[in-house]
């Protein structure tokens, strides 16, 4: 916990460094305008019962109410202040998690238990349940330096009366803490439960508002099927709750109980003292006050490290998911000396395999991609295909074996700069709420060419698409977040992550089913646009469509992570193996497709 707040105020102080004394300085105030204000009463009783004037008492009770006031003064201007820099650095540490989730490795971010880490650790960045761990870490470890030293001034002004008080104050709340302690260790022990369980939950009330998934549940009668998930869903995470508040429940009772002892038994000696003449009314006024606020700093001691203790379990969850580790792939071959010059890809008996799984995804796999060469992968669903393309792009890791690019091992490539040599349109697309232009280029509008997206985009086959749009280039995508936006088909959002591939021109290009929500017609002038786009490229192309292959150089057939054929399309044809067998089958049903397609 210590370790997690002095990692905050680092922050915060790097952030804003003014921060950190006002926190100081409201310490120090806070604690002498508590002072101040169990001082008043006693001052008045003091000055009635000494009768030494109205002058002498309006002079000594108005210093202090100035004082009062000018702390007042000074507390509300800097808490005003402090509020503002610890928004300011909250922010600033919840970029650290922004950055980490859009730069961590992809095989490493794909894990389960680093997505719920993930999950765990977003927790900390905001406010829930009424905590804000990021800034309440700060704010109890301040909190505590505040109480702890109320606790002494007021436990010196107490002793005075009897050091025996100042002991029993002390040593009941100590119940309460190892209560709310062993509650709190209960909840972090079953956190991973309630993270997975919120995850489903989140996710099926999220299927109402989802635009895309609407047609579907319509369709398809899915309503009463999901709210029964959600039902069973929230009944199970009703348990959880119903635990939650019961053990809660009795942490607080103990803390109850202790309170009624505790000032039960002060506040008896304090009236048996005055009744016995050991102390003054004025003496009873302010220890009975002190006594109260006394047992405020205890409390606050307690509170502010029981505050701390859970905000730092959340921020134990952050640091965790900053700091997981990467793969070390900071190689020293820098890419702008091969943007300009078409690729050679080596598979150098290469396998690969999943997290748990039995088996290899791609099992000894050689292959050699020429300079310029058009390959086609095909193959059934699970045949390896995506995952090869995955290698490629550096997004995974061989398990063993090597990848080389133009010679050169992708291990020696820094991996965040080699990404600009390959340009990829993969089978899943998100095309987010930003405006065509931005999603072409990958860029803020300002930064992007203009000129250079309009062609790309016309190339990709969206020129119509976008004469009809009344802002054209310029239209925002995503009716559910831009007023004015407009929601794409599939076949035109594959067409659209087309043409942001043209705007990369990276010298690699890898196409993983580009054409699978397009008709024949579309997806026979993507072809022809393929033959421009291709040249002076290496380029791979996976499809379902055997038919759409035959415009390559090369085809390779895939069969459980390994070459099962490999040929032209006409000499697979002819060599009358798997391939064959597959394009026959799809023959019939794809041009009866192409014949309803052209009004035949």
């Amino acid at each position: 916990m210590l370790s997690n707040f002095f990692w905050a105020v680092k922050r915060l102080g790097q952030s804003s460094p003014m921060a950190v004394i006002i926190l100081l300085v409201l310490v120090l105030v806070n604690v002498g305008m508590q002072y101040l204000e169990i001082r008043l009463p006693a001052l008045v009783a003091g000055e009635v019962i000494s009768g030494q004037g109205m002058r002498h008492a309006l002079s000594a009770v108005g210093i202090l109410l100035s004082a009062l006031m000018l702390g007042e003064l000074i507390q509300k201007t800097f808490t005003y202040i402090q509020k503002q820099m610890i928004e300011g650095y909250r922010y600033k540490t919840e970029e650290l998690f922004t950055k980490k989730s859009l730069h961590m490795y992809y095989q490493t971010f794909e894990r389960k238990e680093v997505r719920d880490l993930g999950g765990r650790a977003y927790l900390a960045t905001g406010m829930w349940n009424g905590l804000a761990p990021l800034e309440d870490i700060v704010k109890g470890g301040f909190g505590i330096a505040e109480n702890l030293l109320g606790y002494l001034l007021f436990g010196a002004v107490i002793s005075f009366a009897s050091p025996w008080l100042v002991l029993l104050l002390t040593v009941g709340p100590l119940v309460n803490l190892w209560a709310v302690r062993t509650y709190q260790k209960w909840e972090y022990g079953h956190r991973s439960k309630m993270t997975d369980l919120n995850r489903k939950l989140e996710y099926i009330n999220s299927l109402p508002g989802d635009f895309a998934g609407a047609k579907d549940i319509r369709v398809y009668s899915m309503a009463s099927w999901l709210r029964d998930c959600y039902r069973e869903l929230s009944a199970e995470r009703g348990k959880w709750d119903k635990k939650t508040v019961k053990y809660s429940f009795l942490s607080r009772m103990a803390d109850l109980l202790v309170i009624l002892l505790r000032d039960g038994i002060s506040y008896a000696l304090l009236i048996a003292m005055v009744l016995g003449g050991e102390i003054t009314v004025e003496e009873f006024i302010l220890y009975f006050a002190a006594i109260s606020s006394f047992a405020g700093w205890v409390s606050g001691v307690i509170d502010c490290w029981n505050r701390m203790n859970e905000s730092s379990l959340r921020i134990c969850d952050l640091r965790e998911y900053i700091d997981y580790p990467e793969p070390d792939e900071k190689g020293t071959v820098k890419p702008r000396d091969h943007l300009l010059e078409t690729p050679e890809i080596v598979f150098d008996r290469v396998c690969f395999r999943y997290d748990g799984a039995k088996k290899d995804a791609i099992h000894d796999l050689s292959l050699t991609i020429g300079k310029g060469e058009k390959l086609a992968l095909v193959g059934d669903n699970g045949a390896g295909k995506t995952t090869l393309v995955k290698l490629l792009c550096g997004l995974y890791t061989p398990t063993s074996g090597e990848i080389r690019y133009n010679g050169i091992p992708l291990s020696d490539f820094d991996r965040e700069d080699y990404y600009r040599l390959v340009a990829p349109v993969f089978q899943d697309i998100r095309t987010g709420f930003f405006s065509l232009g931005e999603i072409v280029s990958g860029k803020a509008m300002e930064e992007t060419d203009i000129a250079r997206a309009k062609d790309c985009i016309c190339r990709a086959g969206l020129s119509e698409k976008l004469a009809e749009l009344p802002e054209g280039i310029h239209t925002k995508l995503g009716k559910q977040v831009n007023r004015e936006g407009t929601e794409l088909s599939g076949g035109e959002a594959q067409k659209l992550m087309l043409a942001r591939a043209l705007y990369k021109d990276a010298p690699l290009l890898l196409l993983d089913e580009p054409t699978a929500a397009l008709d024949p017609i579309a997806e026979s002038r993507i072809y022809r646009e393929y033959q421009r786009m291709t040249e002076s490229k290496t380029s791979l192309f996976i499809s379902h469509r055997l038919a759409s292959t035959a415009f390559c150089d090369r085809i390779i057939l895939l069969k459980e992570g390994e070459i099962c054929e490999e040929g032209t399309h006409e000499e697979l044809i002819e060599a009358g193996g798997i391939y064959r067998e597959l394009f026959n089958i799809q023959s019939c049903w794809y041009q009866e497709e192409r014949k309803e397609a052209a009004g035949v």
